[in-house]
């Protein structure tokens, strides 16, 4: 579904992230782990159109999209979910939820109960306003906002950052949900151990470079992830 061919980019005269080759297949999870600063967001925000690459491509369904803006890459069925949430506070939780459909030209409120369905907290929360939601429910809006435009493939970076052990839990059970109801996922998590659980392929980033790949069970208990970033 995704391909993405040796992609450099570089902030001034740092390359944050330096020929890095990989795919995401249809249907699946797949992650990429790493810790702070091995390129991870960088490389979410270049196919999301967020920041354009030094070299490289990247092509999605076939389509070459390398460098293309970030309305036309949403338009093409990619959509983000942004490290730190970033809901609009003071609207409402449907009012966030429709921002989503901004690209819509069909009647996406069909799909308002779709959402809802995966976040019944959302649904009871629909008329609240966004900064009053805990971090928990707020991820959840972003994850909700990011679907009701109806992606194919769907990015999350860093969905767990914050929040407590039993809202993890949950968060990773709805990612599991939205691939089992066709969505792929691309991810990106410094909680390792939860990522590679549900993840279907894994990738290892490192100061910009991959440097280990196989299934998430395979990275799960190959040795140096284990003593890189799982703590064992």
């Amino acid at each position: 579904m995704l391909k993405v061919d040796q992609l450099s980019v570089s902030y001034g005269g740092i390359k944050a992230v330096q020929g890095i080759s990989f795919e995401v297949p249809e249907g699946k999870i797949v992650t990429l782990i790493g810790a702070n600063g091995a390129g991870k967001s960088t490389t979410l925000r270049t196919i999301s159109g967020l920041v354009k690459p030094g070299g490289g491509s990247i092509s999605f369904l076939g389509e070459d999209i390398t460098g293309k803006d970030s309305a036309q890459i949403v338009k093409r069925g990619i959509t983000l979910v942004p490290e730190g949430r970033r809901v609009f506070p003071n609207l409402t939780v449907y009012e966030n939820i429709r921002i989503g459909a901004y690209l819509r030209k069909d009647d996406w409120t069909k799909d308002v109960d779709w959402v809802y369905g995966l976040f019944p907290r959302l649904k009871e929360r629909s008329w609240q306003t966004a900064g009053t939601l805990s971090g928990g429910e707020q991820q959840m809006l972003a994850v909700a906002r990011a679907l009701i435009s109806r992606p194919k493939l769907i990015m999350m970076d860093e969905p767990s950052l914050g929040l407590a052990p039993l809202v993890i839990k949950d968060i990773f059970e709805i990612i599991k949900e939205i691939r089992n109801q066709g969505v792929t996922v691309l991810l990106i998590e410094q909680n390792a151990n939860m990522a590679l659980k549900i993840a279907d392929i894994g990738y290892v980033l490192e100061t910009g470079h991959i440097t280990l790949t196989g299934t998430g069970h395979e990275l799960l208990v190959n040795p140096e992830v284990k003593a890189a970033y799982l703590g064992k």
